[in-house]
């Protein structure tokens, strides 16, 4: 990054929240001397910096000193509107028209030559999403109780329910082209993942009685009371790739040698049967070395899935 973008950068930063001088290193990816450098090289330009001491100190911008409409360089454009792109492949979003309004207005204030030059790469670029045909239209609504930290009653139906939950949302997230939502939910006794399209009805409601008990397991550090299960299975490339793409645990594949991936991890009991499904979904792709009764279980469900095709 050249040094006159790496100062706008620092008075964009600032604009938004007061920075240390190793964030903005990190950020910018320089020396913690280097932007010390910067901060001088500012103040010499009569922009109203200053510094605080102390836990919640770093450097700020004197209140009310805005910077000027910001325009993107190449990299910038490039990297906003790959975003936007990809946003515009999902069936749903809690912005559905803002995708698209964004990029208008992207593209309608970029001088032209940015855009000759990122067109052809965008056309090249792109983040694959499945294709769903689905509604999510509790989307929103549900995104505002997360944000919000509000408890709800919620109608869901899932793959083999169809009943009342009483949930804490927690955060949302998209993944294989569907949209989660992990909440805390007073029936299981647990933080669970639910699927956005698979809720009927919400409503706000008061904390239940449960929810304290809730707020006292999830504010201490000592998490001894959760039973985990110690997981460790060998893969081969193809059942690699698959665990990799967990959201939770994908993080932990190891590549041994060239034809052989580990995987450990300590699983929560509560989710004993899908670690079962998915070591029985991987098939060949798989094995796990450990716990002999995650083993067990597994053989006793390919047994039952062989019964179903035996031949009579």
């Amino acid at each position: 990054m050249k040094r006159n973008d790496r100062l706008i950068a620092i008075m964009m930063a600032l604009q938004q929240r007061p920075e240390t001088a190793q964030a903005l290193a990190s950020k910018l990816e320089v020396s913690k001397r280097t932007i010390l450098r910067d901060m001088q090289a500012l103040a010499e330009m009569g922009i109203p910096l200053y510094a605080l001491s102390g836990p919640a100190g770093g450097f700020r911008l004197m209140d009310g000193y805005k910077l000027p409409p910001l325009h993107f360089d190449s990299q910038e454009a490039l990297a906003v509107l790959f975003s936007l792109n990809a946003m515009t492949k999902m069936a749903d979003t809690p912005f559905n028209q803002a995708r698209f309004t964004a990029i208008d207005k992207i593209r309608a204030t970029m001088p032209e030559h940015i855009l000759q030059h990122i067109e052809p790469i965008l056309d090249r670029l792109e983040i694959a999403i499945p294709d769903r045909n689905y509604k999510t239209p509790l989307l929103e609504e549900l995104l505002k109780y997360a944000g919000t930290s509000i408890w709800i009653r919620a109608f869901y139906r899932s793959e083999q329910h169809q009943r009342s939950l009483e949930l804490l949302p927690l955060r949302l997230y998209t993944a294989h082209g569907f949209w989660y939502c992990e909440a805390y939910s007073v029936l299981h006794e647990e933080q669970r993942t639910f699927r956005v399209d698979r809720f009927v009805q919400l409503e706000p409601i008061e904390p239940p009685l449960a929810a304290s008990a809730y707020l006292d397991k999830a504010g201490s550090a000592d998490s001894s009371a959760m039973k985990l299960a110690h997981i460790a299975a060998q893969l081969t490339y193809r059942g690699a790739l698959l665990a990799e793409q967990d959201p939770h645990f994908g993080q932990l594949v190891k590549q041994v040698d060239s034809q052989l991936w580990k995987l450990e991890m300590d699983l929560p009991m509560s989710e004993w049967d899908w670690a079962v499904q998915f070591f029985t979904y991987l098939g060949m792709d798989a094995e796990v070395t450990e716990p002999p009764a995650l083993r067990k279980a597994i053989y006793q469900r390919v047994c039952q899935l062989a019964s179903r095709y035996e031949q009579q």
